[in-house]
C-alpha cells in the first residue's frame, strides 16, 4: 500500500493518537471515509459523462479499442524493427571486431 510496510504504518498510527487523540481519530476517519466516497462518485460520474459523449459521437468502447489495438500493434512493428536492426549491427560490430583482434578472452 503505497510502499508503506506495517511498521512504517504502525508508526504512522502511533503519531496520529498521539497529535488528535483517542477521541478525535473517530470522527476524523468517518469524515476520510466521506470524503472518499465523495471522490469515488464524482470520479464515476465524470467516467459516465465521458462514455456518454464518445458514444454520442459515435465513439463507442469496442471501435477505441480497435484503434488503440491499432496503434498499439504499429508502435510494436516499429519497435521489433529498431530492435532487429540494431541486432544486427551490433552482431556486425562484433564480427568486425573479433576479425582485427581476434576473440576477446577473458582472463581470470
Amino acid at each position: 500500500m503505497f510502499g508503506i510496510g506495517g511498521g512504517e504504518l504502525v508508526f504512522i498510527m502511533f503519531v496520529v493518537l498521539l497529535l488528535f487523540g483517542s477521541d478525535k481519530i473517530p470522527e476524523i476517519a468517518r469524515t476520510m471515509g466521506k470524503a472518499m466516497a465523495q471522490l469515488k462518485n464524482a470520479t464515476n460520474d465524470i467516467k459516465h459523462e465521458i462514455q456518454k459523449g464518445a458514444e454520442e459521437n459515435g465513439l463507442d468502447t469496442k471501435s477505441l479499442s480497435e484503434m488503440t489495438g491499432g496503434i498499439n500493434s504499429q508502435i510494436n512493428k516499429v519497435k521489433e524493427d529498431l530492435l532487429g536492426d540494431s541486432v544486427v549491427q551490433a552482431t556486425k560490430i562484433k564480427e568486425d571486431i573479433e576479425d582485427i583482434a581476434g576473440p576477446v578472452k577473458r582472463s581470470r
